[in-house]
């Protein structure tokens, strides 16, 4: 189980070398209807901050296991047994240095969170602009540990139905008072970049 505790990275100098910045978007596998976060990202994030940068976009709390997957390489918290790399040695830009390319990313290793990730754009930073930051997306991220996807559906539909017996228990799991607390469909990117706050820096000064 990871749970590093977050630290701000420290602030760049205007002599700070690499000015690129990935858009990629990622995307909650097999959510209906999609759950996805467009993110402007250095491209030389390595890839156990990126790992931060999506728990932060999706409001993961870093609980439990990850990896980054690509061909047949996985990057995480290095783990001989399960064939996970070290993720502080490889970079985004590495992993994924153009357009159009395309790599997972899984959270949970029980629930089985996948998320997909794509390369939609690289380009150089603007001047006085932080990163990273969210430009856009849909729907809420789910609630850690309510069985993956489909149990996500589950709760969903279970919280929809005020007759449902279990109505009542998922209300009192997730800690609310009443099921208008709960809108699979709210998202909001000011409150994502809030999150992402602690790792921004400015790439490119005035």
């Amino acid at each position: 189980m990871s749970n590093t505790r977050r630290v701000k990275p420290p602030t760049r100098s205007r002599t700070a070398p690499g000015t690129s910045v990935h858009t990629i978007k990622v995307t909650l596998s097999g959510s209906k209807p999609p759950i996805w976060r467009r993110l402007q990202v250095p491209s030389g994030t390595d890839l156990r901050r990126l790992h931060d940068l999506v728990q932060a976009a999706f409001g993961w709390e870093d609980y439990h296991m990850w990896a980054f997957e690509t061909g047949r390489e996985r990057y995480g918290v290095t783990d001989r047994d399960l064939g996970i790399r070290d993720a502080t040695a490889m970079r985004l830009d590495q992993i994924a240095p153009g357009v159009g390319t395309r790599f997972r990313y899984i959270y949970d290793f029980g629930d089985n969170w996948e998320h997909d990730i794509l390369v939609e754009a690289v380009g150089d930073a603007e001047p006085g602009v932080s990163y990273p930051h969210c430009l856009t997306g849909r729907r809420a991220g789910p609630p850690e540990d309510c069985g993956g996807i489909w149990g996500y559906e589950y709760l969903v539909e279970v919280l929809t139905d005020p007759g449902h017996e279990e109505h009542e228990e998922r209300l009192e799991w997730l800690g609310l008072d009443s099921a208008d607390q709960f809108d699979p469909a709210a998202f909001d990117p000011a409150e994502i970049n809030t999150a992402l706050a602690d790792y921004t820096a400015v790439l490119v000064h005035d």
